[in-house]
């Protein structure tokens, strides 16, 4: 009965999320961008999935994911050799990134590399730098240098790397990071920094998800230097004309086998690790298991119907509104309509309500959903705004990514700890499924209308979602260290009023 109510507020909030991107889109397709009946019909049908899906997805996490992730953390915390919790971050990290739906994905569309060996060369890169992640929660390095770091080295391999191969490399930073790996990865992090008890415990426990998203960009850049591909296009979405509501419903008939087949494979090796660990451990009791077990069955159920519901039904409707826009009269309003969808996209992504929530756990509530939320929205209005710019305009994406990066790294020393954590994880969990499946075929639909270089001018929004949260969460949190040292100097003039009215009596 219990689950049945959490589900129904789950649902319920899935519906304020989703709801306001679907009307956008409905709009836009009673205007300047018609679609078709059937595709119309595959993108409400998807619409109701994702729906359905999320609230089933994220009350599983709060069931399951999380306080498995925690557990685990507390326990490698507790360890006295430090070996042992590394070589088991490092298996974890391999396990858990090799499951992740987005990366098989990736793989497909990467033709000049075999499949496995680009998921092996991404796994093994999340794996090396989770390791790095314990590693930095242990001696309490400040992220800052572990960021500043590594993206010195990232961004200096850009010049050895084949072009083509560039976006390949970025955008697998942005799918290792998705549904399945980030509740377990931030959960993980909180486990592991709960156990110590100073000031920068809090803070300590965000980051893991930015430190394991350099991990691909650099193992993929490594390997395109060593393969030298000639070719790492992605292939465009097929579009079918559909002609009747049967033909919609077998659309989603076809896919949920396959679905639910990857959805199963992505969350084995998780279920396989906990058996493990709850064999050693014995750390759950019988009661905390069956609800665990039970999470387990509403994440499957929750990612399958989710992962239908955005690959076919958000797919093609968006490169069919990309397509539209970018070959009517005014392709300019590409930037406007893009960068709405892009501050009620990112509300859909169930990554993101995962981070939201913990953050004001984590935080007692000092820092809220809300305003975390808000923050996020307006950072990837601003990235999408800048990818239909760089459509219109051919500009490279490098002229982005330096700046923006060099700025997010050099406000992380006048930001507190926390928020560089929150930014960089943000920027790894933004960049989910709703991109993938409807920004990506947004962009590669209007750089095709346009007549443009698909490869270099429409790819590259999937960096751009996830480098500008990290501007906009730390100037958020740049706004509350203001708030507080007026509030501070408010205060400490209070009281020396105080001090000079008692001397004056005196």
């Amino acid at each position: 009965m219990l689950h049945n109510e959490l589900l129904r507020e789950k649902v319920y909030e899935s519906v304020a999320s989703v709801l306001p991107i679907t009307i956008i889109v409905l709009l836009l397709t009673i205007t300047i961008a018609p679609l078709t009946p059937g595709t119309m019909m595959l993108f409400l049908f998807g619409a109701v999935l994702l729906i359905v899906g999320m609230g089933f997805f994220t009350l599983g996490v709060d069931m399951s994911m999380i306080p498995m992730g925690e557990g685990i953390g507390v326990q490698l915390s507790k360890a006295k050799k430090i070996i042992l919790p590394l070589l088991v971050c490092f298996v974890l990290g391999v396990l858990i990134t090799i499951a992740e739906p987005d990366l098989q994905v990736l793989a497909e569309q990467v033709p000049s590399i075999p499949n496995m060996v680009l998921i092996w060369t991404v796994a093994i890169g999340v794996g090396l730098f989770l390791v790095v992640s314990q590693i930095r929660i242990i001696f309490g390095i400040p992220l800052s240098y572990i960021l500043i770091f590594f993206y010195a080295i990232v961004f200096l391999l850009t010049f050895f790397v084949p072009e083509d191969f560039i976006p390949v490399s970025f955008d697998s930073g942005g799918v290792t990071t998705g549904p399945v790996t980030v509740p377990f990865i931030m959960a993980l992090g909180i486990g592991m920094a709960s156990v110590r008890s100073d000031k920068n415990s809090s803070s300590d426990s965000f980051g893991l998800t930015a430190i394991c998203s350099i991990g691909p960009i650099l193992s993929v850049m490594i390997l395109g230097i060593c393969y030298s591909p000639e070719d790492a296009a992605y292939s465009m979405v097929e579009l079918s004309e559909l002609d009747s509501t049967r033909e919609v419903a077998m659309q989603f008939a076809r896919a949920f086998p396959a679905y639910m087949e990857e959805v199963a494979v992505a969350l084995i090796p998780i279920a396989g690790v906990f058996i493990v660990f709850q064999c050693i451990f014995r750390r759950f009791h019988s009661r905390q298991l069956l609800r665990i077990l039970s999470g387990f069955v509403y994440s499957y159920i929750g990612l399958v119907l989710f992962l239908t519901g955005v690959n076919v039904g958000f797919m093609p409707a968006g490169q069919y509104i990309g397509s539209a826009v970018a070959g009517s009269s005014q392709p300019w309003v590409l930037i406007p309509i893009g960068m709405v969808i892009g501050y009620f996209i990112v509300k859909a992504e169930p990554a993101v309500q995962v981070l939201t929530r913990q953050v004001e756990d984590v935080t007692n509530g000092s820092i809220t959903q809300k305003a975390i939320g808000h923050s996020l929205s307006i950072g990837i209005a601003f990235s999408v705004g800048i990818a239909m710019l760089r459509i219109l305009t051919g500009l490279n994406i490098m002229w982005f990514l330096v700046p923006g990066y060099l700025i997010s790294l050099v406000m992380t020393f006048f930001v507190p700890q926390i928020f560089t954590g929150i930014a960089f994880d943000s920027g790894g969990v933004a960049s989910g499924p709703m991109t993938t499946t409807f920004l990506l075929p947004l962009a590669m639909g209007a750089c095709e209308a346009m007549g443009g270089n698909v490869l270099t001018d429409a790819f590259g929004i999937v960096a751009m979602v996830a480098m500008t949260p990290l501007l906009t969460i730390q100037m958020l949190g740049l706004a509350d260290n203001v708030r507080k040292r007026i509030r501070k100097r408010k205060l400490i003039l209070q009281l020396r009023e105080v001090e000079d009215s008692i001397i004056y009596f005196d």
